[in-house]
């Protein structure tokens, strides 16, 4: 059994790959972006490899001269395999570990132009929109420090009123019985209950806020195409002609000064500039990952839920080949945007596709069927390993639980003999085998706190055996 990590040695490590890439002006290596992804990912060292490159390509291409640079696109990848072996979290963690603007969607959701439904250029705004949403919390950390401040003293304008001026000179004030003028005397007690509120000695007493309307500043025109999103766009344009007229609203202080942060950090953001950079950023840096790829394979149109698959495919192909969409921020173009298709494709195959659409994912990748082997080393090695998070969820409620070597062997065992009777669902099938092992457990727990539980192969025997045994309930419980 893994020893689990302590919180600062896991954090030390998070920040290992920053910091060994930090000499490195194209940031991580190929190898180290693979180590990253071993953290978290069992097996599937080609993928991993293929993605690296992707990835370190792009870093190369912004060091390429200008002129040549342009002509430099990505290499868009294809990945093939049965559901559950990590083709979704290999793109999830790659995005998270570069920190760039990163949208998971599903081919299936996708209409062809003129049936009702999403238009795949959706997915290009639905970028758009998580890159400013992730640039705009990095440019929030930036001016939290001030927009505290500011909150403070809106805070303290609450709880203790600015002097009215008299239009008389501080030197012109009528002196008070102690010997100081009267804006003396404020600006001391406002000192004083300054230092109360950051010691925290006010945050229950209730003050009255008033809620101010904020928007977000729009470039372009209003956006044309699904009426879903166009009803969301004629709403945001009436509330701008017509604005909500303001509103008060009592809080208490340590809910005013929250409030009260997040409007002074809108004040100092600048939207506009934000929106440029995020729509660069989408442009340069954006990832695209098209899941159930497969389920739009196929060359025919029929009808029902095969209605416009091939529809489907050619108005996803200029987008993946590199065209310019239009959205309410502006012209984005999809030339330099990495694109990840993945499927099972057991249905269909690859060569199902539109040729066109094949080739633009030159490199494809073939993901194995994961093993009983594999199941154990995700039960223990990755960072966020099951085990692990069943551990801390139990102790929050004072429950020691420790996993045996033997019982993890056989929940590994047992959801490979499920998958193997019933459908292959990958490493998905842990999830549902270690709730049920745990399920009396997790019910329990209130009752149980202080306890120091072992589960063995037993335990697991004890909860599972009966229902491994019948196959037919178990394609209903596991």
């Amino acid at each position: 059994m893994a020893k689990r990590n302590d919180p600062v040695e896991v954090l030390a490590v998070e920040k290992r790959a920053l910091e060994e890439a930090a000499g490195d002006p194209l940031g991580l290596t190929p190898r180290q972006i693979v180590e990253e992804l071993d953290r978290y990912i069992v097996g599937q060292s080609d993928a991993k490899k293929m993605v690296a490159i992707a990835l370190r390509n792009r870093a190369r291409r912004r060091r390429v001269e200008p002129a040549l640079r342009e002509e430099v696109n990505p290499k868009n990848i294809l990945m093939i395999g049965p559901t559950g072996v990590g083709k979704t979290e290999i793109a999830r963690r790659l995005a998270r570990l570069t920190h760039t603007p990163f949208l998971k969607i599903e081919a299936t959701k996708y209409t062809e132009v003129g049936y009702v439904g999403r238009d795949v250029e959706s997915m290009v705004r639905d970028l758009v929109d998580m890159s400013i949403n992730m640039l705009r919390e990095e440019k929030r950390k930036e001016v939290i420090e001030g927009a505290r401040r500011r909150a403070e003293e809106r805070v303290l304008d609450l709880l203790f009123p600015p002097r009215r001026r008299t239009g008389r000179t501080s030197a012109g004030e009528d002196m008070l019985e102690d010997g100081e003028t009267a804006a003396q005397r404020y600006g001391r007690t406002r000192e004083k209950l300054h230092a109360r509120l950051q010691q925290g000695l006010l945050d229950d007493r209730t003050v009255e806020v008033e809620m101010q309307r904020t928007g977000t500043p729009v470039i372009g025109g209003m956006m044309i195409g699904n009426p879903a999103e166009m009803e969301i766009e004629i709403r945001n344009m009436m509330d701008r002609l017509m604005p909500q007229q303001p509103k008060r609203m009592e809080m208490t202080v340590r809910e005013a000064r929250e409030f009260l942060t997040d409007q002074e950090a809108e004040k100092l953001l600048d939207m506009d500039k934000i929106i440029r950079e995020a729509v660069k950023v989408a442009q340069e840096s954006g990832i695209i990952f098209i899941d159930e790829m497969d389920k739009i394979a196929g060359r025919h149109a029929g009808v029902g839920p095969d209605v416009s698959r091939e529809g489907v495919q050619r108005d996803i192909l200029p987008i993946v080949e590199g065209c310019t969409v239009f959205t309410k921020y502006g012209m984005v173009n999809t030339q330099h945007i990495l694109f990840i298709a993945a499927g099972a494709f057991t249905m269909t195959k690859p060569s199902d596709l539109i040729p066109e659409l094949q080739g633009r994912f030159p490199l494809r990748v073939q993901l194995t069927s994961l093993t009983v082997g594999d199941f154990k080393r995700i039960l223990t090695e990755p960072e966020n390993a099951l085990t692990r998070q069943y551990q801390a969820l139990l102790e929050t409620e004072g429950v020691e639980v420790e996993f045996s070597a033997d019982s993890i062997a056989e929940i590994a065992q047992t959801a490979f003999q499920v998958n193997e009777q019933s459908e292959n669902i990958g490493a998905r099938r842990l999830y549902t085998v270690m709730e049920k092992v745990t399920e009396d457990l997790s019910y329990e727990a209130p009752e149980r706190a202080g306890e120091k539980i072992k589960i063995d192969a037993a335990y697991v025997r004890s909860h599972l055996g009966d229902i491994v045994k019948n196959v037919d309930l178990s394609k209903f419980i596991l």
